[in-house]
């Protein structure tokens, strides 16, 4: 437990005197301190600010910790979502965790519930009566020989991934503004280094909505494709893009989606920003699972995990989810079909 409060000395001392200014005099206290509340609890707590720190710090680290109100807060935002320099956040290793293990990350799911998981999957039990950080802290020395790192990559502009809608979506019911959830199909994986693993959420917006009208004429919703969320903190924009577009009419799967239930996928506007879906009249919902693709805006510089190379020939020869396996240090260990039965019942 010493070692977690440490490390989280070590983030308040590197974000310094800036981070405490900048929450001085930009973000409110109260505005970090529910987005560390929904980032753990997945939802906002009550009470006052002082007190729904102080318990934070217990969930996380078994006591309160010193420093100022600004400065506690700067670095509980920089060790469970933002990291430093030298150190990945929580976030960050609980989904690495997930990723050696089932090769799909549960981003949706608060870091509580997520570390429960792990723990039923990896021991059996959860520990719910421990600090969180500590808690996290000995599942990586379960599935890995070392820390969890990150490096710096650039990602390139135009990058083509497979995506889903994870709700479905109707045309009777939808309303301009309503944000749309989609999540990753495939690993986002750029020169051994993972980006962004299958599960992570893509988030955008219904632009326009127009009604199914007589004979057959179709409805048709436009989307502004707002950005990627990987394990890093940094938000990748993506669009539907001529790249995109181009690699759905020749996947098969996309192509059957968009035969049965979507008449035609389209980038428009000046920048490619919207894309737009044109939903037959006897095919009035886009069924939560369908597939399309998207691409990065622009090339970015991202934070990403060098994946093992054990794990990475796996992941690269097409082997696929609870059979790639976690790394252990030897290349040729994997998960048991044991654990992959509880993984599968967690899910």
């Amino acid at each position: 437990m010493k070692k977690c409060v440490l490390l989280f000395l070590a983030f308040m001392f590197l974000a310094g005197p800036t981070g405490a200014l900048a929450q001085d005099l930009g973000t409110p206290p109260v505005v970090t301190q529910q987005k560390i509340e929904i980032a753990l609890y997945g939802r906002e707590a009550s009470g006052g600010l002082v007190e729904r720190l102080a318990r934070v710090e217990k969930d996380l680290f078994g006591r309160e910790l010193p420093g100022s109100l600004s400065e506690r807060l700067n670095g509980l935002e920089s060790f469970i979502i933002d990291g430093s320099l030298g150190q990945p956040p929580m976030v960050f290793k609980l989904g690495v965790c997930e990723w050696s293990i089932g090769h799909e990350v549960y981003s949706q799911k608060p870091v509580s519930t997520r570390i429960s998981q792990l723990e039923r999957v990896l021991e059996g039990a959860a520990t719910e009566d421990k600090p969180l950080a500590m808690r996290l802290e000995r599942l990586i020395s379960l599935l890995f020989p070392d820390q969890i790192s990150w490096a710096e990559i650039l990602l390139p502009a135009n990058y083509v991934f497979k995506v889903s809608f994870v709700d479905t979506i109707r045309p009777a019911t939808a309303k301009k503004g309503d944000e749309v959830q989609l999540k990753l199909e495939e690993n986002l994986i750029v020169d051994g280094y993972l980006v962004a693993p299958k599960g992570s959420l893509v988030f955008a917006k219904i632009e326009s909505v127009k009604q199914p009208k007589s004979f057959g004429r179709p409805s048709e919703i436009t989307f502004a494709f707002d950005y990627l969320d990987p394990l890093g903190p940094e938000t990748i924009p993506v669009f539907l893009g001529d790249a995109s577009v181009t690699k759905a009419k020749s996947d098969e799967s996309v192509a059957a989606a968009i035969g049965t239930s979507l008449v035609g996928v389209a980038a428009l506007g000046p920048a490619g920003l919207i894309g737009g879906f044109f939903v037959r009249g006897d095919a009035i919902d886009i069924p939560a699972g369908t597939p399309i693709f998207l691409e990065t805006a622009k090339e970015m510089t991202v934070r990403a995990f060098p994946v093992p190379e054990g794990m990475l020939k796996k992941v690269q020869s097409g082997t696929d989810g609870l059979q790639v396996g976690f790394y252990t240090g030897s290349e040729e260990d994997g998960v048991s079909a044991d654990i992959g039965d509880k993984w599968e019942e967690l899910k």
